[in-house]
């Protein structure tokens, strides 16, 4: 023979080579056509990335909620308002329990 020599062992380990390659595309392929798990696996994504925008979402309603509220309490224009509007809430009902009086 002209060319070098391979022995039996070798001949061995490339065929166990090429097997583990053959069977690692084998379960690539057989993971892609696998539709359901892979779609089962993004809505799984998906809902996880959902629930982490709401949380953070929520959050931060819940911090400007806050800070509303405490611009509201210190408010000098709602504090001194707040009666005036109280008064005229209770003439408002006033006139209409009147009128409805009258009407009868």
């Amino acid at each position: 023979m002209t060319g070098p020599e391979i022995s039996h062992e070798e001949i061995q380990q490339e065929i166990e080579r090429t097997r583990e390659r053959l069977g690692e595309t084998v379960e690539e392929l057989a993971a892609k056509a696998d539709v359901k798990a892979r779609a089962q696996a993004k809505a799984a994504d998906v809902k996880t990335q959902a629930q982490a925008k709401a949380a953070d979402v929520k959050t931060q309603a819940q911090a400007k909620a806050t800070e509303l509220s405490g611009q509201v309490r210190r408010s000098q224009v709602v504090q001194r308002r707040w009666p005036l509007a109280v008064a005229a809430g209770v003439l408002v009902a006033a006139s209409v329990a009147v009128w409805r009086w009258r009407k009868k």
